[in-house]
C-alpha cells in the first residue's frame, strides 16, 4: 500500500507505478529490452566462466547465472505493482542469486553483474535505499577486490557506479514525467467536469425560471379560460408563453454554445412579470445603473434564482428587491421553509459569487419569510 499522494515525489517513499494506467505496452517493451540485455550478459558471462574455471563449481556457477536472469525478468513484469514485501523479496533475490556465482567462484569481477539487480531494487524500492544497496555493493566489490588481490578493477566498479546513478537518474526522470502526463490528465478531465457543471448550473437556472413562470401563467390561462370571463386576457397570456417558451429555447442554445450573457435589468424585467402574473405584490427597482459591472451578471442569476424560488416554494404575498453597488437582497413574506434547504440553484449561486469573490447569506428574514442577500468583495 503507497502511502502519499500519486502526484509527490520524494527519495524517501515507494514508488507508485499506478500513474502509468495501463501500461501493457511499457512492460513489454522493458522486459524485452531487459531480456535482450540479460541474454547478452549471461552467454558473455558464462562463457568467461567455463573459459576460466573447470568442474562443478564451473558447472553450478553457469546454473546460477541462468537463475539470474530468470529472477530478473518476472521481477521487471511483475514488480512495479506488487506489495511492498514482495517487492523487498524480489530485490532480495535478485541480489543473492546474482552475487552466488562471484561468491561459489571467489571471484570478485562477477559482482558487476549486479548492474541488474540495482536496476530493479531503484525501480521497486525507495529511491533512497536503492542508492544505498546499489554503492553499497560498490564498495564491497572495492574491498573484496583490494583484501584478495590487493588491487582494484577500476573498469567494473566504474561499470557498477555508473549503471547505479545513471540509473537512479533517469528513473527518477521518467517517474517525474509520468507525473506530469498524469498531471495533465487530471486537469483535463477537470475541465470536462467542470463544463459539465456549468452547463447544469446553467440549465437549472435558465429552465427553473423560465417554466416556473410558465407554468404560472398556464394555470392563469387556463382559469380565465374555464371560466370563459376573458378570453382576450387569455389569448394574451398565451402569446406571453409562447414568446417564454421560444426565449428559453434560445437561452438553451447560447448556454450550451457557452454564448449566454445574463442582463441585471433584463432578469428584474422577468421578474417583474413572473410576480405579477403569479399575483405576488413587487417592489422593484426601476434601474441598475448603480451596480459595478462586474457584478451586474452575477447579480442577475441572483434575482432568478430567488424569484423562481418564490414561484415554486414560497406561497408568497409580497416581494421586496433592493439594490446596491455591490449588494442585492431579496426578500418575501411567504413560507421560507421549504427554501431553507440550500438545493441546486442556491449552490450554483455560491459558487458564481465565490467565482467573484463574493458571498452568499440565505435563510429566514426577520419578519418571516425568506432573505437572499448576495454580496460582492469587499462587503461588509
Amino acid at each position: 500500500m503507497i502511502d502519499r499522494a500519486p502526484d509527490e515525489f520524494s527519495a524517501r517513499h515507494w514508488p507508485d507505478w499506478s500513474f502509468l494506467g495501463s501500461i501493457h505496452r511499457v512492460r513489454v517493451i522493458a522486459t524485452v529490452s531487459t531480456g535482450i540485455s540479460l541474454a547478452v550478459v549471461t552467454v558473455t558471462t558464462a562463457y568467461t566462466v567455463n573459459d576460466r574455471y573447470d568442474g562443478v563449481a564451473a558447472v553450478l556457477a553457469t546454473v546460477l547465472i541462468g537463475c539470474y536472469a530468470l529472477t530478473c525478468l518476472p521481477a521487471v513484469w511483475f514488480g512495479p505493482f506488487a506489495p511492498r514485501r514482495t517487492r523487498g523479496l524480489w530485490v532480495a533475490a535478485t541480489f543473492v542469486v546474482g552475487a552466488a556465482p562471484a561468491m561459489l567462484l571467489n571471484s570478485p569481477e562477477l559482482l558487476t553483474n549486479l548492474t541488474f539487480a540495482i536496476a530493479i531494487g531503484l525501480m521497486l524500492l525507495p529511491l533512497r535505499a536503492s542508492l544505498v544497496i546499489g554503492l553499497a555493493a560498490a564498495a564491497g566489490q572495492v574491498g573484496w577486490m583490494w583484501g584478495s588481490t590487493g588491487r582494484v578493477d577500476w573498469r567494473s566498479l566504474i561499470i557498477l557506479v555508473g549503471v547505479t546513478v545513471a540509473l537512479g537518474i533517469v528513473l527518477a526522470l521518467a517517474f517525474t514525467i509520468g507525473q506530469l502526463r498524469a498531471a495533465r490528465e487530471q486537469v483535463r478531465q477537470l475541465a470536462v467536469d467542470q463544463e459539465r457543471e456549468r452547463l447544469a448550473r446553467d440549465l437549472h437556472d435558465i429552465l427553473g425560471h423560465s417554466l416556473s413562470t410558465i407554468t404560472v401563467k398556464l394555470g392563469l390561462a387556463r382559469r380565465q379560460l374555464e371560466v370563459a370571463a376573458d378570453i382576450d386576457s387569455a389569448l394574451a397570456e398565451v402569446r406571453e408563453l409562447e414568446v417564454l417558451s421560444r426565449q428559453a429555447l434560445s437561452d438553451v442554445r447560447a448556454t450550451v454554445s457557452d454564448y449566454r450573457h445574463v442582463s441585471l435589468v433584463a432578469e428584474i424585467a422577468g421578474a417583474r412579470l413572473a410576480l405579477r402574473a403569479a399575483g405576488v405584490r413587487a417592489d422593484l427597482p426601476t434601474a441598475a445603473d448603480d451596480v459595478r459591472p462586474e457584478l451586474q451578471a452575477v447579480f442577475g442569476y441572483v434575482v432568478r434564482e430567488a424569484v423562481t424560488n418564490i414561484l415554486r416554494h414560497s406561497n408568497a404575498q409580497h416581494c421586496d428587491i433592493r439594490l446596491g453597488r455591490d449588494w442585492v437582497e431579496i426578500t418575501d413574506d411567504g413560507n421560507g421553509s421549504a427554501e431553507i434547504t440550500a438545493g441546486h440553484g442556491l449552490t450554483g449561486l455560491a459558487e458564481r459569487l465565490a467565482a467573484v469573490s463574493g458571498t452568499l447569506d440565505h435563510g429566514r428574514a426577520p419578519g418571516g419569510g425568506f432573505r437572499i442577500l448576495a454580496q460582492g468583495p469587499g462587503t461588509s
